[in-house]
């Protein structure tokens, strides 16, 4: 599996950036939003150079150390033949719940398979059900960005009822200024989790 770029040549988009410059923030920027989690003296940093080709992520060449393949299933907060709902990445939550969808097997999305696909749909839906069945928890937020591994991944983050500040966008940006969830609410809620996904088949493996 290897998707990155293999153009030596910026595309005409990238061609036009400026490169190197210090951008200024129009007044109508980021910052006049409600949801944009910093004030002050703040600039937006000058772009750096294209690299091509892109390096390669995690998983790009195949299973063999994948970061996802290789990890234990029992490691999951569930799991069933073909998909499984992993605690995201980090020693830390500070969000009242979040959640990594991934297949099973190696693919990206570009190259899921038409079962998988078209249980992907379903599955979010599982896997929000579970996080709203929680309380508590106003809206589930689902993020695919893929720069980092080519193993598909999807972040669900449940956005706290009555925050409406962090809604939005910037709702990861929040969550690293968030405080940390005491580690055994941490682990009771993925525990219901486990047991809410459960229920409707598959194995809840959180402890």
């Amino acid at each position: 599996m290897t998707t990155t770029s293999a153009s030596p040549e910026p595309s005409d988009y990238v061609a036009r950036l400026p490169i190197g410059e210090q951008p200024t923030l129009p007044a109508d920027s980021m910052l006049s939003w409600e949801t944009f989690p910093f004030t002050g003296d703040i600039r937006v940093k000058p772009l750096t150079p294209p690299v091509l080709p892109e390096p390669a992520r995690n998983g790009e060449d195949g299973p063999e150390g994948c970061f996802a393949c290789e990890r234990p299933v029992t490691e999951a907060i569930w799991a069933d033949e073909h998909w499984r709902v992993d605690p995201t990445p980090g020693e830390q939550q500070r969000l009242p719940a979040t959640a990594m969808l991934q297949p099973r097997g190696h693919h990206d999305l570009t190259d899921l398979p038409p079962e998988r696909s078209a249980e992907l749909g379903p599955m979010i839906q599982r896997v929000e059900r579970a996080m709203l069945s929680l309380g508590g928890i106003a809206r589930v937020h689902i993020n695919r960005w893929g720069d980092g591994g080519a193993h598909l991944h999807l972040w669900l983050l449940g956005r706290p009822e009555g925050m409406t500040q962090l809604r939005g966008s910037c709702l990861p940006l929040w969550e690293e200024t968030l405080p940390a969830v005491p580690d055994d609410e941490r682990r009771a809620t993925q525990r219901a989790i486990a047991a809410a996904l459960a229920a409707d088949g598959g194995t809840a493996y959180a402890q």
